[in-house]
């Protein structure tokens, strides 16, 4: 069917309707533009599809860098017909939609770049690579296990070797990861990242992050400050080093992210790694503290942590986000124990993809 394109969507995808009143996730397109579409996939209330002619294009519009990206091929960019600076412009709306529409908040957003991309291309510092039956290696088609055969990634930092790696063959492999490696050098130090363990992947995001989280963090040398979801210890870290005095918990449950955690803290006698689930580890201990920061999975933290953390009584929560839905859920969930959203950052750690790290400030209501 032939559409106009609406506003753009959550996850890489712009909203059209159907004829029926059935909204179309629409890839490959742009807010405004007449397109074809082909439809991939229906349900009752929604359908998916693809943007495959492009009748009226938006002024936004630009040729994609990579021969794999468009309808049908890798599934690992959505935003490489657009140009860098819309990206971001569309990333905002993104996290100022979700805020507006889950959380009942109205939020100016604006997605900032991050030194370490090449006009948005060779940032990633690890690819994990699927590998199909005949032992090609390659990167998953857009919601579908089929392998898209390629033969260089334009988003691979330029120390990786991917080329090599898809020249070769990989039988009885399901995928094969290329990685930097486990020292990653960040805000002036050296990190041990085991492998498997999370550390972001653009070269400038530990900076960029650090710098937000410490500047709504405001730490003092009295204070008690809890670092959950804590992975190698990166917000720890640099809440020590802002305030050598505060007490810092750091709560993880991947043994080797705490090992690895323990060892790159050493040197910060005042921070303690506790190898424990989240959930459990608040529930158990009860914790009083005066800040709280958190950089949970995608997925949230819900209600339980959420409780969890009230509990404790922080007067600032600095909540680490990749995902706008599930952070104004939780954002709406700290407002039903007094916590308002006292500040917000985007940044585009992410280019040519639809995802988006934020960085949120919650402050305790004041008491009379």
């Amino acid at each position: 069917m032939i559409v106009e394109v609406g506003s753009v969507g959550n996850g890489g995808i712009c909203i059209a309707h159907a004829p029926d009143g059935r909204a179309i996730l629409v890839r490959h397109a742009l807010p405004g533009e007449r397109v074809r579409l082909e439809v991939t996939e229906e349900r009752s209330s929604y359908l998916r599809a693809d943007a495959v002619e492009i009748l009226e294009a938006s002024p936004h519009r630009v040729a994609p860098p990579c021969p794999y990206a468009g309808p049908g091929h890798c599934g690992g960019c959505d935003w490489q017909h657009v140009h860098l600076d819309e990206q971001r412009r569309l990333k905002a709306a993104v996290v100022a939609d979700q805020l507006r529409r889950i959380a009942g908040l109205d939020v100016d957003v604006v997605a900032e770049a991050v030194p370490g991309d090449v006009q948005g291309l060779h940032w990633r510092r690890r690819i994990r690579f699927a590998v199909d039956a005949d032992g090609v290696a390659g990167l998953r088609r857009h919601r579908s296990h089929e392998v898209e055969p390629i033969d260089d990634c334009l988003l691979a930092h330029p120390d990786l070797p991917v080329r090599s790696v898809l020249a070769q063959r990989w039988p009885d492999s399901e995928g094969v990861e290329v990685d930097l490696g486990a020292a990653v050098q960040a805000i002036g130090r050296d990190w041990h990242v085991p492998e498997g363990s999370f550390w972001q992947v653009h070269p400038g995001a530990p900076a960029a992050l650090c710098e937000a989280v410490t500047g709504y963090a405001r730490v003092s040398g009295i204070d008690r400050c809890l670092d959950l979801f804590s992975g190698v210890g990166l917000f720890a870290g640099a809440l020590a080093a802002q305030a050598p005095g505060a007490e810092v918990v750091a709560v993880e449950s991947d043994r080797a992210a705490v090992e690895a955690a323990r060892a790159n803290l050493a040197d910060h006698p005042k921070v303690r790694v506790v190898a424990e689930r989240v959930d459990r580890w608040l529930a158990r201990s009860r914790p009083q503290t005066d800040l709280v920061v958190l950089d949970p999975p995608r997925r949230g933290v819900g209600r339980a942590i959420v409780d969890g953390i009230a509990a404790a009584g922080p007067r600032s929560v600095v909540y680490v986000s990749c995902e706008p839905a599930s952070l104004a859920r939780d954002i709406g969930l700290l407002a039903g124990h007094g916590y308002r959203l006292e500040g917000l950052r985007a940044f585009d750690l992410f280019p040519m993809t639809a995802h988006v790290e934020c960085v949120a400030l919650l402050e305790a209501a004041k008491r009379p």
